[in-house]
């Protein structure tokens, strides 16, 4: 059955936009004479100015969206998060800052303010670096709607990530499961990449190629933490370009945090014999497939993480790993289980959202498990944020 046949269709203009989108990459599969690197494809269905699904206006989170990320939920993760980094944020003192990656809706920065000025934590700037000129106003309008103006006026816009020293926490959620990801198999021994092309009709569809250099060596790295060679016809997902992403947003944070919360698994578990087609999933009015061709650009495409790669890049830059554990964990070692305990003085609807949203936040078969928390850390100690239930042993 094909993935379309259980979605809800979307309406005339939004079909258009697709097709506009959908030429765009068609000239470029020409271009690049007629296949077109899958991580390239992802970018342009996802960031092509004005028509990627980040880079065009449709609502994307929440409950009228394509998903509902943590922040979205209500206060708990981010007040928790806001815990964590306190520590940090204190021994670096009154300069500190806190830098975002992807505002989402505002929801996190809006939540995490609120609860830094609550513990006296806050930081002298909260920077957010958003792509996305449509999410960039509507956190603006959130943010100045909803907070009061002394920690509205602390909030900036960036459009790069910063080019001098600086110190604080830097903070991704659901980040690097969207960055563009070079997709591989193994045929007759050899690693080769998964590209883009189209058919006779003009329909998208997979082709293979040689691995270019970077990418063999990626796959040859990865394998030597492997307990056995990946398999004959296995097809799986990989950033050779995540050292140099993650030396690009924080080679300059000379003192302090870094936090990544995302959904993935250690190498060991990601790349395991049995995930033979690797992790790649899409989101579309809360419903996941798997056709990353299906809609270009009203659809969010994304891959797990591998942690054990993420550890690796920080490390390479001079971070220490701070530590390594499911949100489940991470939100209960950072404040969940007081933020509960207050919930017993709120009005039952109240009350009873809160232990919805913590229910659904740390539950296994909801993000609990499926989510993980990494943090790095240079010239702080943040390791405490991670003393309930650290798994950097698997890594």
């Amino acid at each position: 059955m094909h993935p379309a046949s259980h979605l809800p269709l979307p309406d005339a203009a939004a079909l258009a936009h697709s097709a506009r989108l959908s030429a765009l990459i068609g000239e470029a599969i020409a271009q690049a004479g007629g296949a077109l690197p899958f991580w390239r494809y992802m970018e342009l269905a996802l960031y092509a100015p004005g028509l990627g699904y980040y880079s065009a206006g449709a609502r994307k989170f929440g409950p009228e969206g394509d998903f509902v990320t943590a922040p979205e939920l209500g206060g708990l993760f981010a007040r928790c998060v806001a815990d964590a980094v306190a520590p940090a944020l204190h021994e670096i003192g009154p300069d500190a800052v806190f830098f975002e990656l992807g505002g989402g809706s505002g929801a996190f920065a809006q939540q995490a303010l609120l609860r830094l000025a609550q513990i006296d934590a806050l930081p002298a700037r909260y920077a957010i670096l958003e792509p996305s000129a449509d999410l960039r106003q509507r956190q603006r309008e959130r943010l100045h709607a909803r907070l009061p103006a002394e920690l509205a006026a602390r909030v900036e816009w960036v459009d790069a990530p910063p080019q001098e020293n600086w110190e604080g926490v830097l903070f991704a959620n659901e980040v690097l499961d969207a960055l563009p990801t070079s997709r591989f198999s193994i045929a007759d021994g050899q690693v080769l990449e998964l590209c883009v092309g189209r058919d006779e009709t003009g329909s998208l569809k997979w082709t293979a190629r040689p691995a270019d250099a970077l990418l063999a060596h990626a796959i040859r790295h990865l394998q030597r933490g492997l307990p056995e060679r990946l398999p004959e016809g296995y097809r799986s997902e990989v950033l050779p370009q995540l050292p140099y992403w993650i030396d690009a947003v924080a080679g300059m944070l000379r003192r302090g945090a870094m936090l990544f919360v995302d959904y993935g698994h250690p190498r060991r578990e990601f790349y395991r014999a049995g995930r033979d087609d690797g992790t790649l999933m899409c989101h579309y009015r809360q419903h996941a497939h798997a056709d990353p061709f299906l809609w270009p650009g009203l659809q969010d495409i994304t891959a797990s993480v591998d942690f054990t790669a993420l550890a690796e890049a920080g490390t390479r830059i001079g971070f220490e790993l701070a530590g390594y554990c499911a949100q489940a964990q991470f939100l209960l070692g950072n404040g969940l289980g007081e933020a509960m305990q207050e919930a017993q003085g709120l009005p039952d609807v109240a009350r009873l959202q809160r232990v919805q949203e913590a229910r659904r936040l740390t539950s296994p078969e909801a993000m609990g498990e499926r989510f993980a928390a990494m943090g790095f850390q240079r010239g702080v100690d943040f390791e405490p944020a991670f003393a309930f239930g650290d798994l950097s042993g698997r890594l």
